[in-house]
């Protein structure tokens, strides 16, 4: 091995790394290397008093119990032609808005029909600002309604000086039927507003459609579902108060040849209960079928409902004037309707308690009737 030196490469000094704010991004020569600081692993600071309340909703004094007394949200859907206009339309003082066609045959009460997305939000804010004696809307069907919806979102998601898009599915990954959930999320706070400042009813329609489920706990089946994206279904399932499945009765046999048949029995009805033939939810304790008709349906409802808050208000006071002469009894049911405030169930425990006792004073031998 040769012993002569060998020669050491020549080496360029490194150039300095200067670390910067992001947002203060300048260059400082050719010699500089910008690097952004990682996130900070140390959870951001909070204060560590809560901020004095700036009203008193949130009292503890403001705390109800017991079941209210509200408006119904009530969706039905199914196969087309079954029935879900009728038995809407025999609603207490119903109109509807319909983006189909669905009612002409129907003497009911209509909005002219919505060609666009602002024209329903128009009808809904009229109805919640306008003086009028209707006590339930009906939105003659969702899944007509979708377009419209659809068609806002082509229009917003186009860029400026472009026209709108040619379709919900054009900007990809599903951001159009996202930018769709603040529509309908639009459509919901209107139809909520019109529930608290008008207490009217609101029943929605959609048409079904078979849809393959994917059971995460065995085999893959079809079930009805409503007639909508799936987001959309979603949202509206969670929101309403009983969503009810309207389908024929049909009951099924084997032949001979070990085939199964259906025999429809000419009857419609209403499914109350999930089932994995179907989605379907309610909050007011019905059976789990009831027949397609809006009497029935109400008089089962109701029956599981608290009386209207005023109504039960007006009772107690016609009880009140039977024992009038007993002012302490008096004050103390006037005091306790006070504090009861809006709460159906208190008020009707102190109407029932009330007439129990009314029911049970026994009447003195002078002041009987002869």
């Amino acid at each position: 091995m040769s012993n002569e030196a060998v020669p050491r490469r020549q080496m360029k000094a490194p150039r300095p790394v200067e670390v910067v704010n992001p947002a203060a991004a300048k260059t400082n020569g050719p010699n500089t290397v910008k690097v952004t600081p990682p996130p900070s692993a140390a959870p951001p600071s909070h204060p560590t008093t809560l901020p004095a309340p700036s009203s008193g909703r949130m009292a503890l004094s403001k705390v109800v119990s017991g079941r209210l007394a509200k408006p119904m949200r009530l969706l039905v859907y199914g196969l087309e032609g079954v029935g879900k206009s009728t038995f809407a339309a025999s609603a207490s003082s119903p109109i509807f808005l319909g983006a189909e066609d669905g009612t002409s045959e129907l003497d009911v009460r209509r909005f002219p029909q919505p060609t666009c997305f602002a024209d329903g939000m128009e009808a809904i804010v009229e109805l919640t600002t306008q003086p009028h004696d209707y006590q339930t809307l009906v939105l003659d069907t969702l899944d007509w309604f979708e377009p419209l919806v659809w068609q806002q979102v082509c229009i917003a998601m186009a860029k400026p000086g472009r026209p709108p898009l040619r379709s919900i599915e054009e900007p990809g990954y599903g951001k159009g039927y996202v930018e769709a959930g603040g529509y309908w999320r639009q459509l919901t706070a209107a139809l909520e507003r019109l529930r608290v400042a008008r207490r009217m009813d609101v029943i929605l329609l959609a048409h079904s459609w078979i849809k393959s489920f994917k059971n995460p706990s065995g085999e893959d089946y079809d079930r009805f579902e409503m007639k909508l994206h799936k987001g959309a279904a979603g949202m509206w399932r969670e929101w309403c108060d009983a969503v009810l499945f309207a389908d024929h009765d049909v009951t099924t046999y084997e032949d001979d040849r070990k085939r199964v048949k259906g025999i429809g029995s000419g009857a419609r009805v209403l499914r109350t209960t999930h089932n994995a033939a179907y989605d379907a939810k309610n909050r007011y304790d019905l059976p789990p079928s009831l027949p397609l008709d809006w009497e029935t349906f109400a008089e089962a409802a109701l029956a599981h409902r608290p009386d209207d808050p005023e109504r039960l208000r007006r009772r107690i006071e016609q009880l009140l004037e039977q024992v009038a002469d007993d002012a302490k009894l008096v004050t103390r049911v006037r005091n306790s309707v006070e504090s009861a405030a809006d709460n159906a169930s208190e008020l009707e425990r102190i109407w029932n308690k009330l007439a129990a006792r009314i029911s049970t004073t026994p009447i003195d031998d002078e002041e009987a009737p002869q």
